[in-house]
């Protein structure tokens, strides 16, 4: 469905032109101005600074730089909102570009025609038109890239998805080797913490790990090793024992007092 025509009692001029005061009696807006005024007096592009000396060219271009700001912003004020909502913010973008362009042109001839008496002659107007539409083509587009990152880097975080419990025993380990439980191994006072990220020794006792382990699903396959269920990738018979191959790391062996633990995990026939 097409967007409805404005109506012609739109109170939008009013309101962009409302909107003009209050943006340029921002210190923000006016300190922003400035700076751009002055480095352009300083750097005296397009001949200004052979043609002005410093104090006028600084006048001619605050009244170019405010002029030419303030007909942009009325553009992109009138012209965005008149726009398909299903848009692009790129070819939005574009099309305010255009109108900004097509906006300063006149501006632009009328600064120049006080402050020089100059006007292009008919073989200059297609290069100082398409000159003027492109960099207003092109500031909109980075100033509207520029708008969108900033939002973005404001807009608060949204909440965090709430996800499972993860077990307080990766707790004890560094932040780097925080990951998916794979396994726990005795090693003389000390028990082996594997995840997917890497292993670490911490003085605890098996039990102790396996009740912080929680809530992963896990069986004890072994005096000294406990195992994650969803970790283990293949499961062999090797006599009256059983080996568990895994995800990350080493096999662990399974003792042959814990073979009916891992046939009722569904880890063997």
């Amino acid at each position: 469905m097409n967007d409805p025509a404005p109506d012609a009692n739109d109170p939008a001029p009013q309101s962009a032109l409302r909107e003009l005061r209050d943006h340029f009696s921002h210190p923000g807006t006016l300190v922003g101005l400035a700076g751009v005024a002055g480095l352009m007096a300083l750097a005296g592009p397009f001949d200004t600074d052979t043609l002005l000396r410093l104090g006028p060219r600084a006048v001619y271009w605050a009244a170019m730089v405010g002029a030419t700001y303030a007909t942009g912003y009325l553009a992109g004020h009138l012209v965005a909102p008149r726009l398909p909502r299903h848009w692009p913010g790129l070819a939005t973008a574009l099309v305010t570009g255009l109108a900004t362009g097509a906006g300063i042109v006149p501006v632009v001839l009328a600064i120049n025609l006080a402050t020089f008496g100059w006007l292009p002659d008919a073989a200059e107007w297609p290069g100082f038109v398409g000159t003027l539409v492109a960099m207003a083509v092109l500031v909109t587009l980075t100033i509207q890239t520029l708008e969108t990152q900033l939002r973005r880097a404001l807009a608060p975080a949204p909440p965090p998805t709430p996800g499972p419990e993860e077990p307080a025993l990766l707790s004890r380990l560094p932040p780097a080797k925080r990951g998916p439980l794979v396994a726990l191994s005795v090693e003389d006072h000390y028990t082996r913490v594997r995840t997917t990220r890497g292993e670490e020794l911490l003085l605890l006792r098996l039990t102790d790990a396996i009740r912080e382990a929680s809530p992963v699903r896990g069986v004890q396959v072994h005096r000294s090793h406990w195992v994650a269920l969803d970790r283990v990738t293949a499961a062999r018979r090797e006599g009256d024992r059983a080996v568990l191959s895994l995800t990350h790391g080493p096999d662990v062996p399974v003792s042959r007092a814990n073979v009916p633990a891992i046939r009722a995990a569904g880890l063997l026939p």
